[in-house]
């Protein structure tokens, strides 16, 4: 697997399906790569944005 996406990527299952998106867009053309494209930016966008910010929320409410 491409080591510069397990920093982007961090879930177990999410790396899984990256290398599963990524092998079939090597034989099925451009579909399959926007496809690979749209599920980097999505699980980006989950894992590394969004994961802090739900942390922060929830840490908000444990507090109060």
């Amino acid at each position: 697997m491409d080591q510069g996406i397990e920093r982007w990527i961090k879930t177990d299952c999410g790396r899984a399906k990256y290398a599963h998106l990524a092998q079939r867009a090597q034989r099925h053309g451009l579909m399959a790569r926007l496809r690979l494209y749209w599920f980097v930016a999505i699980a980006v966008l989950r894992d590394v944005v969004l994961s802090p910010v739900s942390r922060s929320i929830r840490n908000l409410f444990r507090a109060a």
